[in-house]
């Protein structure tokens, strides 16, 4: 019996284990098609060792020992699930070099392999978080019938998007999982992980990006390099690691658990999409959480068990029967967990604010003789910082926002008090009209909630980056610049505001734009950019919120 898998499990609240007697038979030999071999260790229930069973396939390039083992292999055994769980190539043990997100040809290898073994028969389950979900999208779609459940969690079927999200790189997150990366397996790796992380933004503020890897870790990383070398998701090194036009053709059921905050949550929103017009047999569910949260763990384990017992043990006593389930935020009454038939929830509509002088956010779009633009400098030099929101290593992504709203190179438009509670569920979008002094710029749009104190929490944002070929200017010179933000559920309560923020860049988060079109592995001029947002009769700036169409139209006096 694990001590610590009955306190896990007990905090987590995990259903009652069958039994504490399992085993773990370990470096199990994978023949890859090219000869590499990669390890695997076996985990199952003593009284079932030697029975034939359905499996549960973990692939995972941060080990299958210690918290590995005990999250994703120990727990499941724990409870009627036999697990084999594998080092992806190069990492913990495995031959072969590490080629990050590159899974297909060995995943479909190892699952040829699984259904050798003679401890395995019938159907097989796959699970796990963020890569080690990306690896279950690598292998569906050619997977064969018998792969019958994926349990996906912050994870989606390509990672370019959250990349490259908007064009610009997301420096933040790439750096630290680069970090941690190279990390992992060094002597002490813990405390050599914190103290890179340390380094980190320091690193972070050098140019040319290129460098970045060298800096950061003491060595050139080839894959870092090929992924900066090559940032259009039409290039070679991205096609190879891009699974989404297969996610149609997967027939495993599929179970995907995100957050609000998740790096890769509009992603994952376009793979659950996909499925539900294909007519999928397919659950979502998305809390408060961001990549790292204990709670998105602690869900995507706990729903995951049930969703795997449900399609590979015929136990579905423990699988909810909503399609949908989210957890709204904001507003205490009303918010909370709420089951729906499907996403976007369906009657919703759009709830458009435009911009307007003096800083105000409002309910009626200018007028044909309305003037109205507001101007700002961003200098990449004193690039504008990023403050909370979806990175790989926040656990706290909503913070009070006041700080960075003071800048001068950040212009805000707020609504007056809400005289009701405006609930707005679905695809969050901006569409704003800018001249500037260069073609390439950046936007970066977030939407806060404003409390009657003053306080202003972030809810979600994006940034979009803009260069000829990308986008044209109008006749005018002016852009007229339209994006998605992180999708959206949540309450903003009576009494508050809603605010919209526009700046030029979120640094270190996302890689600054320099202003001048050179590449961005290469760049090391930095020139300043003014900018000027419109918001006249001819240029209507707005922001479109998702709003039931039976929802109370909020009008503001």
């Amino acid at each position: 019996m694990s001590i610590a898998s009955e306190i896990l499990a007990r905090r987590m609240g995990l259903p009652r284990a069958h039994t504490h007697d399992v085993v773990c038979e370990p470096d199990q030999r994978a023949v890859m098609d090219d000869g590499v071999v990669l390890l695997a260790d076996r985990w199952v229930a003593q009284a079932t060792r030697d029975r034939p069973q359905p499996t549960v396939l973990v692939r995972s390039p941060y080990g299958r020992k210690q918290a590995m083992a005990l999250l994703f292999a120990r727990l499941l055994a724990e409870r009627g699930l036999q697990v084999a769980i594998q080092s992806t190539r190069g990492t913990f043990g495995s031959g072969g070099e590490f080629s990050p997100f590159d899974e297909r040809p060995d995943g479909l290898a190892t699952l040829r392999w699984l259904r050798e073994q003679p401890w395995h028969t019938g159907r097989i389950g796959m699970i796990g978080p963020s890569y080690l979900g990306l690896v279950q999208w690598a292998v569906a779609p050619e997977a064969g019938p018998d792969l019958a459940a994926l349990a996906i969690q912050v994870s989606a079927s390509q990672f370019h998007g959250q990349t490259w999200a908007g064009g610009g790189l997301s420096l933040e997150t790439a750096a630290s999982w680069l970090v941690l990366v190279a990390q992992q397996e060094r002597r002490m790796a813990p405390l050599a992980i914190v103290m890179a992380l340390r380094k980190l933004p320091a690193v972070l503020a050098e140019l040319p990006l290129g460098d970045l890897d060298e800096l950061a870790t003491g060595a050139p990383v080839l894959w870092w390099r090929e992924g900066l070398a090559n940032p259009g998701r039409e290039d070679t090194f991205w096609v190879a690691r891009d699974f989404a036009a297969g996610v149609t053709k997967v027939t495993a059921a599929v179970q995907l658990v995100g957050g609000w905050n998740d790096i890769v949550l509009p992603w994952m929103l376009e793979d659950f999409a996909a499925l539900q017009e294909a007519g999928r047999d397919v659950q979502l569910i998305i809390g408060p959480w961001s990549h790292i949260a204990p709670g998105a763990l602690t869900a995507g384990i706990r729903e995951g068990i049930a969703w795997l017992r449900a399609h590979l043990l015929g136990d579905d006593r423990l699988v909810g029967p909503e399609h949908v389930r989210l957890f709204v935020t904001g507003e205490r009454e009303g918010a909370g967990w709420r089951a729906f038939p499907s996403w976007p929830p369906p009657d919703t509509g759009e709830w458009p604010l435009w911009l307007g002088d003096q800083g105000r956010l409002r309910d009626e779009e200018p007028t044909e003789e309305e003037p109205g633009g507001d101007r700002y400098r961003y200098d990449p030099a004193d690039p504008t910082p990023s403050l909370g929101g979806p990175v790989l290593l926040a656990r706290e992504p909503v913070t009070d926002n006041r700080a960075l709203e003071a800048r001068p190179d950040v212009v805000t438009y707020t609504t007056p008090p809400l005289p009701s509670v405006v609930e707005a569920i679905g695809t969050v979008r901006v569409e704003i009209w800018l001249r500037t002094s260069s073609p390439f710029f950046d936007v970066f749009a977030r939407v806060c909630e404003v409390d009657a104190g003053g306080v202003s929490r972030n809810v979600c944002d994006a940034l979009a980056r803009v260069a000829p070929g990308i986008l044209e200017p109008g006749e005018d010179g002016s852009w007229p610049v339209a994006f998605d933000l992180w999708p959206m559920g949540h309450r903003f309560a009576a009494g508050h505001r809603i605010r919209l923020q526009v700046s030029s860049g979120a640094h270190p988060r996302y890689a600054r734009n320099p202003g001048t079109g050179e590449d961005p592995a290469t760049a090391t001029t930095l020139r300043p950019i003014d900018v000027e947002v419109l918001h006249d009769g001819r240029h209507p700036s707005r922001l479109v919120l998702p709003m039931s169409h039976g929802a109370l139209r909020v009008r503001f006096p």
